[in-house]
């Protein structure tokens, strides 16, 4: 059905549902016909998930600039190894974070020089960027009620005002970057993916508009 394929990312900050929205997608792309495969960030290579291991550590005290070195180190070998090859065979690409990520929780959240981040990950991906970001914006609160009980990870354990700085990053990339939808990730789930959905079968169809 497509002659190109395309990479559609989903953003958010911890807690924002973007796993569950990309299996709603998922199911409702393949039973329209598509060819859709489905990744997260960082991971999905043996080295890729050697890395996750090691950045989600809890236990693991890394310097931020070597953090962002290793999830663009872990981007790199993806997007090499399973993104590119998958675009060119024409599959949907549904990725659980990409570039977008490095620059708000690096950028924003660690205060890294934005710019240099933004070179870092056109080294890593060659240039390559989202056709279309899904932006599943919710409050920080509502973010650690969600996350209440579960287990965290070493970047979930930074806290509501780094969680803050995360939002206001990602939020402020939307208002530039004409491929962001923000959706309101408060809704009920089924109607987040109604959302979702109608948003992603219309930009296939050559529909841009938000």
């Amino acid at each position: 059905m497509m002659s190109r394929g395309m990479l559609i990312s989903f953003e958010g900050i911890d807690g924002a549902g973007k796993s569950t929205q990309i299996k709603a997608l998922e199911r409702e792309l393949r039973a329209k016909g598509y060819k859709v495969s489905t990744l997260r960030e960082p991971g999905g290579t043996k080295i890729s998930e050697q890395i996750r291991e090691l950045l989600l550590d809890s236990s693991s005290r890394i310097n931020p600039v070597a953090e962002a070195l290793l999830y663009a180190a872990a981007r790199a070998q993806l997007v090499q190894d399973v993104v590119r090859p998958l675009l060119d065979e024409g599959a949907i690409v549904l990725a659980d974070r990409f570039i977008d990520s490095t620059i708000a929780y690096q950028g924003y959240g660690r205060g890294l020089d934005i710019e240099g981040l933004h070179r870092l990950n056109f080294l890593a991906t060659g240039g390559l960027e989202p056709d279309l970001t899904i932006l599943l914006d919710i409050p920080v609160d509502l973010s650690s009620r969600r996350r209440q009980g579960m287990l965290s990870d070493r970047m979930e354990k930074e806290g509501m005002a780094f969680q803050d700085r995360v939002r206001r990053g990602y939020l402020e990339m939307a208002g530039k970057l004409p491929r962001f939808r923000v959706i309101n990730g408060s809704l009920p789930e089924e109607s987040i993916s109604a959302i979702i959905i109608d948003i992603v079968v219309r930009f296939l169809k050559g529909d841009k508009r938000d």
